[in-house]
């Protein structure tokens, strides 16, 4: 088997949005410990902190300050504290009273994950020049720098080892989501099968839906009923909504401006587009059909939602068991901006072994 040692780092963020330099941190620790790897790769354990793919990281040059500025394009459509049910901790059925006091209100930062496309597991290419950024999007909670982990480890090869076809039962709704993680739905249990059927040491697998299936997406994130049934909802209806509502409240409030937020409830359609061209590098003649496409599909081609997700497959440490590796929260779902004829999707999911 041609794959190294799992890594597991701790990392405390110093901002709410902040991007740290896995590679460099790895190299501080462990000096360089993947090498002679062709491939590395990279998971992080939570909803609201990812990576983005290295396509996209090498169209900003790998650039922090062009990576940042990617990010809060997306969060300019998900301000904090723009009324969202999923912050509104006295609907929050799950917590205890004490949990509800310390429970950080961060359904913006969830939406950013989901609408930049943020992924919970990358592979990159091993290039010794290029830094890999873990981007965190609620980093600090008050005064207290979160904890945060990611694991990494190099590769040379990937296997195919089996696809399966999967049919998710969807609602009649236009707009849903549906946890894949659900035992109801069967999914992890069948994959978890193949897995050990399969006997793989270490890999991945990769949720991609049928080319058939349209207005539909794949994400990783929090399955909690506010954020997906009401506030993602929301989205789906006016990726704008947040935004707007936000900007009532400043409008509503002139003393919560600051000099450089004076301009921000004046922030339109056009501007946003505009601002994220920039920051991709495209050219300005695509605005006016990027609006036109956005107004017409909006969550599938303004927001990132990916038709492809990953799962990472590795052995656990405390008794070998090979399983399918999940955050405390993490939950693959489906969501859907458009009725299914079927009242099903169709997925293909891919076992990939790594050596």
């Amino acid at each position: 088997m041609a794959f190294g040692p799992e890594l597991k780092l701790d990392l405390r963020p110093e901002n709410r949005l902040d991007l740290i330099n896995v590679k460099s941190q790895i190299e501080e620790r462990f000096g360089n410990p993947f090498a002679q790897f062709r491939q590395v790769l990279y998971y992080s354990y939570h909803t609201t902190a990812g990576y983005l793919d290295q396509k996209l990281c090498a169209r900003l040059n790998h650039d922090s300050e062009s990576l940042q500025d990617f990010v809060r394009s997306f969060q300019r459509l998900f301000p904090p504290n723009a009324n969202y049910r999923h912050d509104q901790m006295d609907l929050r059925d799950e917590l205890t009273e004490d949990e509800k006091r310390f429970e950080p209100k961060n359904a913006d930062a969830h939406l950013t994950f989901i609408g930049s496309g943020l992924n919970n597991l990358v592979t990159y290419q091993n290039d010794p020049d290029v830094p890999v950024y873990f981007i965190d999007l609620d980093g600090t909670n008050g005064a207290i720098r979160r904890l945060r982990q990611t694991s990494v480890f190099g590769f040379d090869e990937e296997r195919l080892v089996s696809n399966l076809r999967v049919q998710v039962p969807v609602s009649t709704h236009p707009i849903d989501s549906v946890n894949l993680k659900d035992p109801n739905v069967g999914l992890f249990d069948r994959l978890q099968q193949e897995v050990q059927e399969r006997g793989i040491g270490r890999g991945r697998i990769d949720l991609t839906l049928e080319s058939r299936e349209m207005h539909t997406g794949l994400t990783m994130n929090e399955f909690e009923t506010l954020l997906m049934q009401h506030d993602l909802v929301e989205v789906l209806h006016n990726p704008l909504r947040f935004m707007a509502e936000r900007g009532r409240h400043l409008i509503r409030d002139p003393r919560s401006f600051k000099t450089r937020m004076k301009g921000y409830a004046k922030y339109d359609l056009p501007q946003i587009l505009n601002e994220f061209l920039d920051t991709m590098g495209l050219s300005e003649s695509l605005v006016e059909r990027v609006i036109h496409k956005f107004m017409a599909y909006p969550a599938s081609r303004f927001l990132r939602m990916k038709r492809s997700i990953s799962l990472l497959v590795s052995d656990d440490p405390a008794t070998g068991e090979v399983k399918i590796v999940q955050g405390k929260y993490q939950s693959p779902i489906l969501v859907q901006w458009g009725r299914s004829a079927q009242q099903s999707r169709r997925l293909k999911a891919s076992l990939i072994s790594f050596e």
